[in-house]
């Protein structure tokens, strides 16, 4: 405090690395907060915007806290806390008010809402690292200490967003829900136009039916439930069910009245489940492995994998013959003292670490496409839970089978085995814990298989995924494969013929008309919303189809946690709306072939490159350059570049 201007600036990065160290810590906000008003005067926003507080824009908060640039992130985060200290009169300012912060910390909030519970996007990763997190605990601290009253309208509409897109993980958004219905018990909150939404959120977990509206505790419910005739039962199903499929989401009540329900009739359990006449007959057929993975894997503690129990029993997966045995074995799986660690460590004790996995397998099973690979490089191993658990249910489980009994899962590379025990290490540096339970104990394993599976293509010409992805994800991941990026050089190369290849290979008007029949592999150029690159991601091709206006789309999975995102110069990711199914992204055929890298097909029907329009080729080649591939251009396109019509990016 006592340098001059000089030495402060000496001083600073010892100064911004400490408050990094401190940032990164539980309550580390606290602590910062605490000390805003001497960190200011000690010269820490010398010499920039933050000198000024009362000039900030809040808009201009959302690039400072997604900065790459660790040092930016520490500034908007110190003062944000600096402001919150003087909007609870703890640092009496000279340039602004105790109202004005307290207004620009709500903006803040609101114009952030997204980062307050989901987690960080390929984007965020790639770019700030560790520093996402330090983002994040900031707006929870911000949170809890402003309130909700000014962003609750928008945090509904943010949640419902989410949902929509059915993710097996909700443990964040029920936190947030029950924020909610603290602020929604005070009568100071006016929710505006959110209120409706807000009372439909709430009542799916704590107030679904007339037994349990005033959220009497499960025990009580489950007294009420022992004093009810059939009718009522019928009741009470009913409104669970409605709620379950209607948001997603399953109250702690729901799992007290399925386990209720199985001493009564299947009849009442498949109305507590919302069941289809597919799913009765699954339930019918297979009424005592379905009795006992209720018995084993409903609790009132995972309570949301009644979802993927009543969307599994709707597929009819357990007619295929290996399943319903796999299944059973699962039950009677003895897991080994490193798997129970594990699940224990990350979900707790209660209920046992079976009935968290159990809870798993049956959310994976019945929502595959709703499997995320939380805030790990892991999108490949992300994929293949996905793949499997959509196309392949009986491989899912004999790698879960695996992992969670022996600790290993083996795979095989051209006929060469590779064991997860004996592989290097793998793509994450760190062991995940953000995971679903059978991602958590899957995941790791197959992510140092894939990273083997690297290894041993070194050397060989182009991208290794030529190799790697039919032999990890399937056979009927097409041996085929196209890439518009050299290798060596990263330029973008034969760039026409490509997307020639992609319009024959997928697009209904130029394959004769054949919808894909098995999820495929592919690699997306993923970019911000100012249109610039960020990294390569994995994602699996669903399907192609004309949507409700009659334009082609491309449906995929995104492994990413939260497929709704701006890819900049137009190019924003749906994920409802526009025919989606639950847990799909999509984007006009164009916009996503201006974002594809590498893609699989089957070298026997491939047909011959699509005699496409100019004009659109035009259009998804502008889209190109005008974004990931505007520094990957050949040299010997450049001159060409300059003289055409397409438009830059500054026009």
């Amino acid at each position: 405090m006592d340098a001059n201007d000089f030495g402060k600036q000496l001083k600073l990065p010892r100064v911004f690395e400490a408050l990094r160290q401190v940032l990164l810590l539980p309550g580390g906000c606290a602590v910062v907060r605490a000390r805003a008003a001497r960190l200011e005067a000690a010269g820490l926003f010398l010499g920039t915007d933050w000198a000024q507080p009362h000039i900030l824009i809040p808009a201009l908060s959302t690039g400072s806290l997604g900065s790459a640039n660790p040092d930016t992130v520490v500034l908007e985060t110190v003062s944000s806390l600096r402001l919150l200290a003087v909007a609870k009169g703890e640092y009496t300012h000279s340039m602004v008010s105790a109202e004005h912060a307290h207004h620009h910390l709500s903006q803040v909030l609101a114009i952030n809402l997204s980062l307050l519970f989901a987690p960080p996007t390929e984007a965020e990763r790639a770019q700030q690292g560790r520093m996402a997190q330090v983002s994040r605990a900031l707006l929870h601290h911000l949170v809890e200490e402003v309130g909700y009253e000014k962003v609750l309208e928008h945090l509904v509409d943010e949640i419902w967003r989410i949902l929509r897109q059915r993710p097996i993980q909700v443990d964040p958004v029920k936190r947030m829900i029950t924020q909610i219905a603290v602020a929604r018990s005070n009568p100071d909150i006016d929710l505006g136009a959110g209120g409706l939404g807000a009372d439909r959120l709430i009542s799916s977990l704590y107030a679904t039916t007339d037994a349990c509206r005033e959220d009497p505790g499960v025990e009580v419910y489950r007294a009420r439930l022992e004093t009810m005739d059939d009718s009522a039962l019928q009741y009470e199903a009913a409104g669970f069910a409605r709620s379950m499929h209607d948001t997603g989401l399953v109250s702690p009540y729901h799992a007290v009245l399925v386990r209720f329900l199985q001493g009564k009739s299947d009849y009442l359990l498949a109305e507590s489940m919302g069941l289809s006449s597919t799913g009765r007959d699954c339930l019918l057929c297979y009424h005592e492995l379905v009795h006992s993975l209720i018995e084993e894997a409903v609790h009132v503690e995972t309570a949301q994998c009644i979802f993927g129990l009543a969307l599994m029993l709707e597929r009819g997966i357990l007619y295929q013959p290996p399943v319903a045995p796999a299944l059973w074995r699962q039950l009677s799986l003895r897991l080994s003292p490193t798997a129970r660690a594990r699940l224990t460590e990350v979900f707790g004790p209660v209920p046992d670490a079976r009935a968290w996995l159990l809870s798993g397998m049956l959310s994976i099973l019945g929502l595959p496409l709703g499997v995320g690979q939380g805030d790990n490089p892991t999108c490949q191993s992300a994929r293949a839970l996905s793949m499997w658990a959509y196309n392949d249910p009986d491989y899912l489980l004999q790698t879960l089978a695996w992992a969670a009994r022996d600790d290993e899962i083996i795979m095989h590379f051209e006929g060469q085995q590779i064991s997860s025990k004996e592989t290097g290490a793998g793509v994450a540096t760190t062991l995940p814990l953000d995971l679903d339970p059978v991602s958590l104990l899957v995941v790791p394993h197959l992510d140092r298989i894939y990273a083997e599976m690297g290894r041993r293509c070194i050397g060989r010409e182009g991208d290794p995924h030529r190799w790697i992805n039919p032999e990890f994800h399937g056979w009927w991941s097409g041996r085929g494969f196209r890439i518009n990026v050299d290798v060596a050089t990263g330029k973008l190369i034969d760039l026409d013929e490509f997307l020639r290849h992609f319009y024959a290979c997928y697009h209904p008007f130029y394959n004769g008309n054949q919808p894909l029949i098995h999820p495929q592999p592919a690699g997306i150029a993923v970019t911000d919303s100012a249109a610039r690159f960020v990294g390569w991601h994995a994602i699996t091709v669903l399907r192609v189809n004309l949507d409700p206006q009659e334009k082609m789309r491309v449906y995929f999975y995104n492994p990413n946690n939260d497929s709704g995102q701006d890819w900049g110069d137009g190019v924003v990711v749906g994920t409802a709306g526009q025919g989606e199914r639950f847990g799909e992204a999509s984007l006009p055929f164009d916009q996503f072939a201006s974002r594809l890298y590498i893609f699989h097909f089957d070298p026997l029907e491939s047909g011959e490159p699509a005699s496409v329009d100019r004009a659109e080729l035009d259009g998804v080649v502008g889209y190109i350059h005008r974004s990931w591939g505007a520094d990957r251009l050949p040299a010997d396109s450049m001159d060409d570049e300059a003289n055409s019509a397409t438009p830059s990016p500054a026009e």
